[in-house]
């Protein structure tokens, strides 16, 4: 079921996304060779509590059978698509790519109430909740190639042309189909098996949003009030991906690059407004 928030749940997700967008800034600003992924992991977790907000990642479990996702972020380099957990730590090199993929709810209630979920509690006799926002983007570590810049580039591009989509009234496949038509004309191709997602009440909510021409979307019109979570994950190569040993990491199946930016976004009156800025 597709939600819509209430004005003041957007002005709760519109703190927590300005938190959120200022922890990516922190992160981006570290990357650099000799940097670890446990490292970006210590700071997030520091810079998020200190926030007053709960990594919204670690545990996570999208269904009761499956494993609980073991960090705080997700940190993945060059193949990897989505997924990977920034432990084991691991050294970044000059060349390399990163994507850092960060969730929050905002604010934390470190007493759960019994029978509500995990960051709920009870104040002053009543229940209280966090509410989620998520983002990703992918940088350049060191001097990379041409065609990692052209694709981080082409990435975070398509991205805007995805939420330029985003007014009511408009088709939600109208999101995928820019982001899939910029990608194509640069010779990128988009992952079909990973998509964006509503975002508020969860981490994950309806609807699912591919970023790709669809035409069952064309149902889902946007109106005023949603919150929805674009993250355009485009590949230098084929748009197939696998899933590694670990259980959690998605790679290219063919092993070329691959890169990810990410915004929640909220639909307003007049389009929408980006919650999770940073630059």
């Amino acid at each position: 079921m597709i939600t819509i928030k209430k004005p003041e749940e957007i002005e709760l997700l519109r703190q927590g996304g300005k938190i959120l967008g200022q922890v990516m800034k922190a992160l981006i600003a570290e990357v650099k060779p000799g940097v670890t992924t446990g490292h970006l992991e210590e700071m997030a977790d520091f810079l998020i509590r200190q926030a007053q907000g709960r990594p919204s990642f670690k545990g996570y479990q999208s269904g009761e059978e499956d494993r609980p996702y073991p960090t705080i972020l997700c940190t993945c380099i060059n193949d990897e698509v989505v997924h990977a957990p920034s432990l084991p730590s691991r050294v970044l090199k000059s060349g390399d790519i990163i994507t850092i993929d960060v969730g929050m709810e905002y604010p934390a209630y470190a007493k759960a109430a019994a029978g509500k979920p995990a960051g709920a509690g009870v104040v002053g006799g009543q229940a209280q909740r966090g509410y989620y926002t998520d983002m990703a983007a992918t940088v350049a570590v060191g001097k990379v190639s041409r065609q990692a810049q052209k694709l981080i580039r082409v990435a975070k591009q398509a991205l805007a042309l995805g939420l330029k989509q985003i007014r009511p009234g408009n088709s939600l496949n109208n999101i995928g189909k820019a982001i899939e038509k910029y990608a194509k004309q640069n010779g990128f191709s988009v992952v079909r098996d990973l998509v964006g997602h509503g975002v508020g009440y969860d981490l994950h909510e309806d609807p699912q949003i591919p970023n790709y021409d669809l035409s069952y979307n064309k149902k889902i019109i946007l109106k005023p009030g949603m919150v929805l979570a674009i993250e355009p994950m485009v590949n230098a190569g084929d748009w197939q991906v696998k899933l590694g040993a670990d259980g959690f990491t998605f790679s290219t199946a063919d092993g070329s690059l691959s890169a990810q930016f990410e915004h929640t976004v909220v639909v307003t009156e007049q389009g929408y407004e980006i919650l999770t800025k940073y630059e």
